[in-house]
């Protein structure tokens, strides 16, 4: 009874003895599984070349995916890499004794690696250690992965320096991409030049995949991811449109409207929400007087005595006191409810992120997807509306209108200062655009633009 206790915390050390012991062989099993996944990305999307836009036709989007997941890996060589070299500073692994490593990287050295004999796991590691140099010395010197250079370089120092001072029996043997001159090393990393033009390589490239006999399988497989993208993007463009704009009815009616008339009706209550309903009030009612004299002086209308005018001017006057009334309720309901409504949509955003990467994907395939003269044409047509010459007075359309809905007073200072500054950043935010993404993408279409809008 009393010695239970003691055998816990003995067994308790003997397992993290153990843990400390195999953290050398654990951080480079962890690094060799991330050299893996980039190998198996580089088969199975780029033909067994680099992760780069040249070796896949690949859209902007997907490219950026992929490259994601190559700094993500990348990072895992680093840092197991790091623990591998700290920790056999401390620990000492087998050394390696006689033949040379195996070849050939599979799912087997994972099943076994903890039954082998000093000899064959010396012989394992010193693979493993291979394999990662052959897949992070590949983009050192790549042009097109600079942002991920300067982990890969880290990564192939240290997978180098392991290397070279764990194989004593090899001293002439350098990296894949290195040649040893007495004490120092000079690096002959180059880019590979094909012979043939990228173009031709792509058209070879395609045949091949369309003859392959697994082809009409991958065709059926991406014709239903895009389909199944289709829908959930259509389907989140109505979620985005219909519940706001239902929120935004429902709450009127049946939650402020309620609240909203009810302080409203109240005698004390201000008929007019702003002066510029006042002012209209003012306009019309004395617009009516002039009409029934205008109507009285030709004759149109029976001559009226002037107690019956009055009457009729003060009946005029409760019928527009009820309208604007109804107006100014309107607008405070219009301001609580579409509150609620953006409410709702950011709940949409923040519960549907899924979804929003999904639409994203979609509007770029819908995007880039178009011809070079669709592009201009939506270019061309979106600028003259937005930010074109004519621009100014749609704009201050909207804004009167938005400033109405809600029952703000027309601002005329304002609505100048919106449109001198605003148009303007959407101009330069929608040029940046061009010159950063479409010129890149579709330089063709960046030169159709140009040509249909000189």
């Amino acid at each position: 009874m009393n010695t239970s206790p003691w055998n816990r915390i003995v067994k308790y050390l003997y397992s993290l003895h153990q843990w400390y012991r195999e953290t050398p062989e654990r951080a480079l099993e962890q690094a060799y599984d991330a050299a893996l996944a980039i190998k198996a990305i580089e088969d199975e999307h780029f033909g067994g070349q680099i992760i780069s836009e040249r070796s896949g036709d690949y859209g902007q989007s997907t490219l950026s995916y992929f490259k994601s997941e190559l700094q993500k890996y990348l990072k895992v060589i680093q840092t197991r890499m790091v623990e591998f070299n700290a920790s056999r500073s401390f620990l000492e692994l087998p050394e390696r004794v006689g033949a040379k490593p195996k070849t050939g990287h599979s799912a087997e050295h994972h099943q076994h690696g903890l039954h082998l004999n000093n000899k064959d796991r010396a012989s394992l590691i010193f693979e493993k250690l291979e394999f990662i140099d052959g897949v992070i010395d590949k983009y050192i010197n790549n042009s097109r992965s600079t942002a991920i250079v300067p982990v890969v370089s880290s990564v192939n120092v240290q997978a180098k320096s392991t290397t070279n001072s764990r194989s004593p029996t090899d001293p002439n043997k350098g990296s894949a991409n290195s040649v040893k001159i007495h004490d120092g090393e000079v690096d002959t990393n180059y880019e590979e030049v094909n012979l043939l033009p990228r173009s031709l390589l792509g058209t070879l490239n395609r045949i091949t995949k369309d003859l392959d006999p697994g082809a009409e399988k991958e065709v059926v497989k991406n014709f239903r991811n895009s389909k199944v993208k289709t829908i959930i993007s259509l389907r989140f463009i109505l979620l985005l449109i219909l519940v706001p704009l239902l929120t935004n009815q429902i709450s009127k009616n049946f939650l402020v409207g309620p609240i909203v008339d009810h302080f409203r009706g109240q005698e004390n209550a201000p008929l007019f929400i702003n002066v510029n309903l006042e002012e209209e009030a003012f306009q019309e009612l004395e617009r009516f007087e002039q009409h029934l004299k205008f109507e009285r002086l030709i004759g149109t209308a029976p001559s009226l005595s002037l107690e019956e005018t009055e009457q009729k001017i003060a009946e005029k006057a409760v019928e527009l006191a009820e309208e604007y009334r109804a107006e100014s309720s309107g607008a405070i309901k219009n301001i609580f409810s579409d509150l609620i409504s953006c409410m709702a949509f950011v709940a949409i955003i923040v519960t549907n992120k899924k979804e929003i990467e999904i639409l994203k994907s979609f509007m770029d395939d819908v995007i880039y997807g178009l011809s070079d003269s669709a592009k201009a044409f939506v270019i061309i047509l979106f600028t003259d509306v937005f930010v074109g010459f004519h621009s100014p007075h749609g704009w201050e359309v909207i804004l009167e209108g938005v400033s109405r809905h809600l029952g703000l007073p027309e601002n005329r200072q304002f609505i100048f200062l919106f449109i001198a500054t605003f148009p303007v950043i959407l101009d330069t935010v929608f040029k940046y655009w061009i010159f950063r993404y479409l010129n890149r993408s579709s330089p063709s279409a960046v030169a159709t633009y140009k040509n249909m809008n000189e």
